[in-house]
């Protein structure tokens, strides 16, 4: 399908106005802007027609919530996806890469899939989920979102086929070079331009980062390269620092899409991070791609 990329540019425009210009930093120290932000992802998912449901929980004497919702293209979907991104920033910085495109481009695909629902042959239902935190200091700590939604979803049987992480998702730059690698990727035949999306997988999610990739492919504007690492990402802890690693640990597919952070992005944790600095084609690109992987997911798959 082809979507009208005008449209969804402008929607991802004002989505990051609203998050990085409008609210403005949502780190902890920020509660209100915290609460801000959860109610407008909340308005904005109710007026398309969509049940939500705040998840509230407890860190550091804060009461913080994720914010959930699901789109059903069938009545009795054969595949359950999760479609995921945090809201929070760090100290300092407007995050406007750092998570608001993520979320932008969740609820533009969000809106366009709900548009889609009963007029599609896919048979999925998405599940729809903001994670209130993500940075420092809930990094790496159970006061993640992501790790409270996941140990919920696992305790309670909760099927997940797969778990799709959003983590800055804005930034390309056409610039010769202006990709860099970790060790020991650097080695490898990966890009040196960063004008792609990356998808991260372990090994026991190769199955849906190689279904992603495919999809993706779909769309010849938006080139995307793939990586699969061994032992959860343990022996390569780069791949580790966001929300689909809650998912990992818990024994659910996940994998994550994103622009590469710091090894593109010199405005990354920085309060140079700013709407301006963002590619909303380059996003928009991205939304159609999700499409074509959702809209694949058919029981003739």
């Amino acid at each position: 399908m082809k979507v009208a990329m005008d449209q969804v540019e402008q929607s991802l425009r004002k989505h990051v106005h609203m998050l990085a210009r409008e609210i403005g930093e949502r780190s902890i120290s920020r509660p209100d802007n915290l609460r801000k932000t959860a109610a407008y992802l909340s308005s904005l998912l109710e007026a398309l027609g969509l049940p939500v449901t705040l998840e509230p929980y407890r860190f550091r004497g804060l009461t913080v919530a994720n914010v959930v919702t699901e789109v059903a293209l069938s009545r009795n979907p054969a595949r359950r996806y999760l479609l995921g991104a945090h809201y929070d920033t760090v100290r300092g910085t407007v995050g406007a890469d750092d998570n608001a495109s993520a979320l932008a481009v969740q609820l533009e695909t969000t809106r366009i899939l709900q548009a889609l629902a009963g007029r599609t042959h896919a048979d999925v239902a998405i599940k729809v989920v903001a994670f209130a935190l993500e940075e420092h200091p809930a990094f790496w700590s159970p006061g993640r979102g992501s790790w409270v939604h996941a140990r919920r979803a696992r305790e309670a049987g909760e099927r997940i086929d797969g778990m799709i992480c959003l983590e800055m998702v804005g930034y390309r730059s056409k610039a010769p070079g202006s990709q860099k690698y970790p060790f020991p990727l650097m080695h490898l035949s990966y890009p040196k331009t960063g004008d792609f999306i990356g998808i991260v997988g372990e090994s026991c999610s190769a199955q849906l980062a190689d279904a992603i990739e495919s999809a993706f492919a779909l769309n010849p504007d938006l080139p995307a390269k793939s990586l699969v690492v061994p032992c959860k990402g343990w022996l390569t802890p780069f791949v580790r620092r966001s929300d689909h690693v809650s998912f990992w640990d818990l024994g659910y597919q996940a994998v994550m899409i994103t622009d590469t952070a710091e090894f593109r992005n010199p405005h990354y944790h920085k309060p140079t991070d700013t709407p301006d600095t963002l590619d909303y084609r380059f996003m928009a690109e991205l939304v159609e791609s999700l499409l074509f992987f959702f809209l694949s997911s058919t029981r003739e798959r």
